[in-house]
């Protein structure tokens, strides 16, 4: 099917009765690829027209098209000779499911976490007429939900009055994941209602408005694009569309229109079966018994309730969940105001998303001294959907919080055992981080010291080597545990449970042994590991402390345990550098036992 898309050339002599056909097309590649492979599908078929279109009237790649949220990228991808690697979407070295300059000269930017582009392109703008290009046309497409983000209001605020050509495609189709929520909401809901706002927003910013304009009318559209641009002012041109436009089953999911699906049959739109369960679905029902045994618990979320978990809390509390939007900043410094009014707060989010909160963290949450708890969903490597969503920083970010204490369950049972922990605290910020993962089996301790678990000890060896596994790191330092063990060397495993701030019975199990390995799916620098070895140094607890994590790079997208072990964080790779520090110490670097990523 690849060969029959027109080139960007074909696609605008194309006559305009032709242009429905190919929409259609392309909405049944869609289903049939993104089903076999996962992905966004919801945001993709909504924005069919509206991509070509923009492909019709603007020329790429001299005019910069900039997607916000690059999500809803995949018609750009395949409008720009991309149908072919549809196969690969998402996989190692495949296809990635956002821009990618990499990839292609169309992708101006690489820009997978929201209400963004604005700012690009206001700027871009800028730099163009700087540099005498005044014949490239610049355009920002942004969703709605985008548009609740305060990064694109400060944005809108600069082209206001900067003045530059920026034309601004809105995308409003009335959602994020779910319905898009906020006074914005409401006033966009009215332009669609057909109602002639005298203080329409954009216009009292400075921006001129055209529409709205139906987002799968092509002639609508192409004329209000054309006309944006002959303006030669910022534009912001109104388009409503539909998202899951043209799949029933998408058409039909109320909660959020298919908007990142797994593998599903494309017929039935069921996803296939699996008896697994993820961790979050765990904590889904763990914050549910939560919110019934604690009646001052309220949650806050950022545009996401259901992807966090939080629809049973929402059903059963509905006064008692708060979601702000895609606003992280705001998620979090409102959670301050209900920690003050003597709630208490668990803020749920990506924990890729929580990076854009750090400040408010640091001097509202913190510097407070406030109990609020942060549940960081999809911590660590998360495989298909790449750089910006793996979360591999935000250990080494939050350790430089002063007072949090951070908590990386190893599985499912204590996931609940901590979430409980967690809340409990009353003096001082927590945070629970966990991965987007299946639920494996709980892994049992052998003994409980402190706050910290034994889960494994050799019975005749010398005590050799320590390994701290952070996290679901857990399983894979078993593992190499006995590897480590087969070669002759005694090995003693455990699991900190509160991984920041490091506890001292981890300073005094260190200086028992010869050789102290610290296992985590984070940044290696600033990481856990960093942290014990320098309370090691402070302490004179002189074994060596060698750090195992990720490199400091942005990781690529594909399949998480291939990921892992090319970062050296699977047993083998664990075994082998642990044996070659106990062999050769002044010569091991972890760094040499990992592949190039």
């Amino acid at each position: 099917m690849s060969t029959t898309y027109p080139d960007l050339a074909g696609l605008k002599a194309l006559p305009l009765d032709e242009l429905p056909r190919l929409a259609g097309q392309i909405r049944s590649f869609l289903v049939d690829d993104v089903c076999r492979t996962g992905g966004h599908l919801g945001p993709n078929l909504g924005v069919v027209e509206l991509t070509i279109a923009l492909h019709r009237v603007f020329d790429s790649p001299k005019d910069h098209v900039l997607f916000d949220t690059g999500h809803q990228t995949y018609v750009h991808k395949i409008l720009t000779g991309r149908s072919a690697d549809f196969a690969t979407l998402r996989k190692d070295r495949g296809l990635a499911g956002y821009p990618q300059r990499s990839e292609s000269v169309h992708d101006h930017v690489e820009n997978p976490h929201a209400s963004t582009a604005l700012s690009y392109a206001d700027r871009l703008a800028k730099a163009n007429r700087l540099a005498g290009s005044d014949d490239r046309h610049v355009v920002a497409v942004i969703g709605d939900g985008a548009m609740t983000g305060g990064l694109a209001w400060e944005a809108l605020n600069n082209l206001g009055s900067s003045q530059e050509p920026v034309v601004v495609g809105l995308n409003d189709n009335g959602r994020s994941y779910g319905p898009t929520v906020g006074g914005f909401a409401r006033h966009l809901s009215r332009l669609r209602a057909g109602h002639r706002e005298r203080n329409n927003l954009f216009q009292q910013m400075g921006l001129s408005c055209l529409g709205p304009v139906d987002g799968h009318d092509f002639a609508a559209l192409e004329g209000a694009l054309r006309q944006a641009v002959a303006l030669r002012r910022p534009t912001v041109v109104h388009c409503v569309t539909e998202k899951g436009r043209g799949y029933q089953h998408a058409e039909n999911d109320e909660v959020d229109r298919m908007h990142g699906i797994g593998v599903l049959d494309p017929i039935s739109g069921r996803a296939m079966p699996s008896s697994a369960r993820s961790w979050t679905a765990v904590f889904e029902n763990e914050m549910a018994e939560v919110g019934s045994e604690r009646e001052d618990v309220v949650c806050v979320t950022a545009a996401m309730l259901r992807p966090v978990g939080l629809g049973r809390f929402a059903e059963r509390f509905p006064d008692r969940v708060f979601d702000v939007g895609i606003a992280e900043q705001h998620a979090v410094s409102s959670a301050v105001g209900l920690a003050m009014g003597g709630a208490r707060p668990v803020v749920c989010l990506y924990a890729t998303f929580l990076n854009r909160a750090l400040d408010q963290a640091l001097m509202d949450v913190a510097l407070h001294r406030l109990p609020v708890t942060f549940v960081l969903d999809r911590a660590g490597i998360t495989g298909p959907d790449g750089p910006s969503h793996h979360d591999v920083w935000d250990l080494a970010l939050l350790g430089n919080v002063p007072g949090l204490r951070i908590a990386a369950p190893r599985d499912t049972a204590r996931l609940a055992e901590q979430l409980r922990e967690a809340v409990a605290v009353t003096d001082g910020p927590t945070a629970v981080h966990f991965p987007k993962a299946v639920a494996d089996p709980p892994i049992p301790a052998l003994r409980h010291m402190d706050r910290l678990d034994v889960l494994h000890r050799s019975s005749h060896q010398p005590l050799d080597v320590l390994i701290v596994a952070v996290g679901v790191t857990a399983a894979a330092a078993l593992q190499a545990a006995r590897l480590i063990e087969h070669q002759g060397h005694g090995v003693t495993v455990v699991d900190p449970r509160w991984v920041l701030p490091v506890t001292r019975l981890l300073e005094h199990l260190a200086a028992r042994h010869r050789l102290v390995v610290t296992v985590e799916d984070g940044v290696r620098a600033g990481g856990i590991g960093t942290a014990l070895a320098q309370a090691c140094a402070d302490a004179h607890v002189r074994p060596p402390v060698l750090n195992l994590g990720v490199p400091r790079a942005f990781v690529p997208h594909g399949d998480r345990d291939s990921i892992l072990a090319r970062c050296g964080l699977d047993a083998a790779s664990i075994a082998r550098t642990a044996l070659g520090a106990l062999s050769a110490p002044a010569a091991c670097d972890p760094a040499s036992a990992r592949a190039a990523l």
